[in-house]
């Protein structure tokens, strides 16, 4: 932390000799947000490793597609069951304190995997619990961290902070993999889960550091009553609806790809670890350029039109990446769809965070998780099961044209809303 502090000193200086930049990334020059937004790029980081490591260790044990899906389902299963009993929690306690909380849970199931690595005991169930268990912490953490950015920062910055945190992310999305697969190859498997562990202490720090503790919106008031006041909301605002309704059509049958990565990389590309990771870090690159091409920009004009766009350039990619066996022009593809989707979720999320009421933002973001994690236990396990009955090349195909067909009647869809 001294580092980090000592860089937010010569960043202020800087600061107050180019204010005229301030509108390009506004939001960091907020402290609380800029502290947040600095401890997450390393945490991150450590996220998206623990993530590849586990579904490399997925496949070095059980060799099957079905397993991958299976796993992948359990850590999101949770935020099915949940995420709505979470974004009433931000709406009701502070959003730091719940975060500071889900922090430190979240080094347990990293830790865990790592001793029964290094004690040679790890088997798959032991991947499913922990991966249930960091599902359901992240059912807790996802709504408020997404409400507490949006009281972190002015309405005004609401765009450019939302992106930003995309930077963090998607930076991870490519620094997270590669770092993987070089420890991986070098030291181990249980490096990666270890270095994880150590990763949220960043966080942590940073969250004890932040004035802002989220303000509490609701008190006394019922779940039931509490979740049909979002309800009700997301069914009058129709354009809140039909975006909700395309991000769970992805989640079900377009993120899937990404379970499956460690076996296209393996019998349809023939390509070990490094290549897997390569993979990965290209979604992420994609991802990132989407997040830093919205931060630049500072807001988004004709956000209709960027949903519309990121929309079919994610479900035809996908279509790209079932059709090639060729390791470069995969990545070329894979990169795309990482644009693509990052680009929409994006724009959703500003989409709605401008639109919705700030008592009802905890609960609304948490529909936005259901919608966008909360499905892809769903979508991991059919993907899963699909992918060990028709193949994984078959399933992949088939995905891609249902989120290309389910992108044309939203733009459709769209369009019509706008006229009205």
């Amino acid at each position: 932390m001294p580092f980090i502090l000592n860089f937010l000193v010569l960043y202020d200086i800087h600061y107050n000799k180019s204010m005229q930049n301030r509108h390009r990334f506004s939001s960091l020059y907020l402290r609380d947000f800029r502290v947040f937004w600095l401890s997450q790029l390393l945490s991150l980081s450590g996220t998206w490793m623990h993530s590849a490591a586990q579904s490399w260790l997925v496949y070095l044990l059980t060799k099957s597609p079905l397993y991958l899906g299976l796993i992948a389902a359990l850590s999101s299963l949770p935020i099915l069951l949940f995420t709505l009993v979470g974004g009433m929690f931000a709406d009701r306690y502070p959003k730091r304190d719940i975060l500071i909380v889900t922090q430190l849970l979240s080094m347990v199931p990293a830790l865990g995997i790592a001793i029964l690595i290094d004690m040679e005991m790890v088997m798959i169930w032991h991947i499913g619990f922990f991966a249930f268990f960091l599902g359901l912490i992240n059912a807790f953490d996802v709504p408020a961290r997404h409400a507490f950015i949006g009281e972190l920062v002015e309405k005004a910055d609401i765009t450019n902070a939302i992106a930003l945190n995309s930077v963090a992310f998607n930076s991870a999305r490519i620094v997270g993999p590669l770092i993987a697969g070089f420890v991986i190859a070098l030291v181990g498997l249980q490096t990666c889960f270890y270095l994880n562990a150590l990763s949220f202490i960043p966080v942590i720090a940073a969250l004890l550091t932040i004035r802002s503790k989220g303000a509490i919106r609701i008190h006394n008031e019922g779940f039931l009553s509490n979740i049909m006041a979002a309800t009700t909301f997301i069914v009058k605002e129709k354009s809140i609806l039909n975006i909700m309704f395309l991000i769970a059509i992805f989640s079900l049958f377009g993120l899937p790809y990404i379970t499956l990565l460690p076996v296209i990389a393996s019998e349809m590309l023939n390509v070990d670890v490094e290549g897997f990771s390569i993979l990965l870090a290209c979604s992420g690159a994609g991802s990132l350029l989407a997040a830093l091409t919205i931060a630049y920009r500072g807001e988004i004009g004709q956000r209709t039109n960027y949903l519309i766009i990121s929309a079919m350039i994610f479900s035809f990619s996908l279509i790209g990446i079932s059709n090639s066996g060729n390791f470069y022009l995969s990545c070329g593809f894979i990169t795309m769809t990482g644009w693509g989707v990052t680009s929409f979720l994006a724009t959703s999320n500003i989409y709605i965070q401008h639109s919705v009421i700030n008592s009802l933002r905890g609960r609304v973001m948490s529909f936005y998780t259901l919608v966008f994690l909360g499905f892809l236990p769903v979508g991991n396990a059919i993907a899963g099961f699909t992918a060990n009955i028709l193949g994984t090349i078959s399933t992949l195909k088939i995905f891609s044209i249902f989120c290309v067909v389910c992108s044309i009647l939203f733009a459709l869809k769209l369009k019509t809303l706008e006229k009205v």
